[in-house]
């Protein structure tokens, strides 16, 4: 069977985890379906150790790894602290400006967070044809202070900062400029904008709540947004939810932007907001902590016993929580290329 372009389908990726499985008894938080990051035990301290590749917004595409990369460590509770970096660079397209800018931006970004950039590997490879950057970020935590992507309870609340889709208005505004040509310039600025205002990073989101109240679990929904972060933190604590429809934070700029290009932001990759299961008798205060820091947050649901049962509920109307087999950008750019 050949896959579409976006993530390797979850039956699949599972059977691999399940069959592959770590035998260290040191990795107390390995890999699994809605675990984005390992944590490794060294008696008081947990490394948290995170990999993921940028292909998208090329001309920022080093400061984007880093803090993407940054983003699941802190998701474990954990401090973001070095960075390694593997730059594939494209045949005949590489010269000493395009390695130059992307490793200013790699140290720029290292430094927004106070992490060591402390090695990697950089190629010219063949076959491509826009750079690449693998980025492996780790960083530790106190034993008592881990996040488990897997905390979540029944009765949790769920809350939601900033809002979607951050990431992916950003990339459909910097990576499809045709289609979007009779948008409004200003509109489509302040969109290319996103990934610094109101921002990709959620290091300081997930700092401020772990530290106002008792966070069960957190997760950066980045590809098939919204949604599949959803199911994944339910999925991999077998949990279900209910969400409050009209209660889910969508940038109006977002909705321009999917309306005009007929996708569904709640599959729209959306890195930049921060999705939390937080013990009920601390929603308030961690809502109030963060908003305290100017970070937005709202409640936008529960976790509930039902597992992999997840309703979208506006007023007295219920029905299932949409599923994407690819994100929405990646069903945007096909249509745009032609590709499959």
């Amino acid at each position: 069977m050949t896959y579409p372009t976006g993530k390797l389908p979850a039956e699949h990726l599972a059977r691999l985890m399940a069959r592959y499985a770590p035998s260290d008894e040191r990795v107390i938080l390995g890999p699994g379906i809605g675990h984005d990051a390992a944590a490794i035990t060294f008696g008081d301290r947990c490394l948290v150790a995170k990999s993921d590749p940028i292909t998208f917004a090329t001309d920022e595409i080093g400061w984007y790894a880093v803090h993407i990369n940054a983003n699941d460590v802190a998701c474990l509770g954990a401090t973001p602290r070095w960075f390694l970096a593997t730059l594939l660079l494209p045949e005949h397209h590489t010269d000493t400006a395009l390695v130059d800018a992307i490793f200013d931006q790699l140290v720029s970004a290292c430094e927004q967070l106070n992490v060591g950039l402390v090695g990697g590997h950089t190629e010219i490879t063949y076959g491509f044809d826009r750079p690449i950057v693998v980025g492996c970020m780790l960083g530790e935590v106190a034993a008592g202070r881990l996040v488990r992507s897997d905390g979540a309870r029944p009765g949790d609340v769920l809350l939601l900062t900033k809002g979607i889709a951050v990431e992916g208005t950003a990339l459909l505004a910097r990576e499809m400029p045709n289609p979007l040509e009779d948008i409004d310039p200003t509109l489509l600025e302040r969109c290319r904008n996103f990934l610094h205002d109101p921002g990709i990073s959620v290091v300081r989101d997930a700092t401020v709540a772990t530290a106002a109240g008792d966070v069960h679990a957190m997760h950066d929904p980045t590809e098939g947004g919204l949604s599949t972060g959803l199911w994944e933190m339910a999925e991999t604590t077998q949990v279900g939810m209910v969400i409050d429809e009209p209660a889910i934070p969508i940038f109006a700029e977002t909705e321009t932007l999917c309306a005009h290009l007929g996708l569904n932001p709640l599959g729209l990759i959306a890195s930049g907001a921060l999705l939390m299961a937080v013990a009920p008798a601390s929603a308030a205060a961690i809502v109030a902590a963060l908003e305290g820091e100017g970070i937005a947050a709202t409640r936008i649901g529960q976790v509930t016993t039902r597992a992999r049962h997840i309703l979208l509920r506006n007023g007295a109307a219920e029905r299932p929580l949409p599923r994407f087999a690819r994100d929405e950008i990646v069903s945007a750019l096909t249509a745009q290329t032609g590709n499959t």
